[in-house]
């Protein structure tokens, strides 16, 4: 067994092919530059490693497993540093959604915007029965832009991902389920374990077969993801720039409602 852990990410080999990565940036997992170096430093050793099949993604955080983007950065940036970060933020996602592994999301507890974002970015998800999950950057004049525009409805069809993101509201677990944007519900406080028993199953089979399984499905899609992406951080900067999400960040962070026009 092997360990190892930056201040907001810790990971472990816990059997063969498997590692568990731990996120523990208090006090809700913002996906800020801790969380971002830290799962890039994870994914990093696994390459290293060179034989993981399967990377869990949990928490250490009761009640959360990521509740959004670091709001508090985001307000405190310019235009450049703000495509700098969401960059960042994007690169790490995608190396979670790549098939050169199985991924798979633990949820338990609240997986809000980029936390979200984070989980849709995963091959699997396997939830507690009080997850929620939600992406609601819209209150604060922003849309999705680490591919939650893109990723939702692949998942649960047009209709239900603008339910969600234009509403802005959680949703429940068991929801979740039936509309296909979770894959496993488990009773509370089980995902992690639940999820370590399907990365024992995954091992046990061909990964070279895995990964074509993973490319052949992605192909059904009309639109290629990565011009959706495209066009997702296009529509993001400009609100950025020229729209109301610095209104809607600051707001936010002085607990009062957006003046948005």
């Amino acid at each position: 067994m092997s360990d190892n852990a930056t201040p907001a990410v810790s990971w472990k080999v816990v059997e063969d092919g498997i590692m568990l990565v731990t996120l523990k940036h208090t006090p809700a997992n913002a996906l800020g530059l801790p969380i971002i170096d830290g799962l890039s430093a994870a994914l990093d050793a696994a390459d290293a490693v060179g034989n993981i099949k399967v990377a869990v993604v949990e928490s250490s955080i009761p009640g959360v497993f990521a509740a959004g983007a670091d709001i508090k950065h985001m307000s405190s940036i310019d235009a450049e540093s703000f495509t700098a970060y969401g960059d960042g933020l994007r690169t790490v996602l995608d190396r979670l959604a790549s098939p050169d592994r199985i991924t798979i999301a633990a949820v338990d507890g609240l997986a809000l915007g980029g936390g979200l974002e984070l989980a849709m970015a995963c091959t699997l998800r396997v939830a507690g029965g009080k997850a929620k999950f939600g992406l609601p950057e819209v209150k604060l004049g922003l849309i999705p832009g680490a591919g939650g525009t893109q990723r939702l409805p692949r998942l649960v069809g047009r209709g239900r991902a603008l339910d969600i993101m234009l509403t802005a509201r959680q949703v429940p677990a068991d929801e979740a389920h039936a509309i296909g944007l979770i894959d496993r519900l488990v009773d509370a406080g089980d995902a992690p374990s639940a999820a370590l028993t399907i990365a024992n199953e995954l091992c046990t089979t061909s990964l070279p077969a895995q990964r074509a399984v993973i490319r052949t499905v992605d192909a059904t899609f009309d639109t290629p993801i990565d011009e959706g992406f495209r066009y997702e951080v296009a529509q993001e900067q400009q609100l950025f720039e020229d729209g109301e999400a610095k209104e809607g960040l600051n707001a936010f962070l002085e607990k009062r409602a957006p003046k948005f026009a």
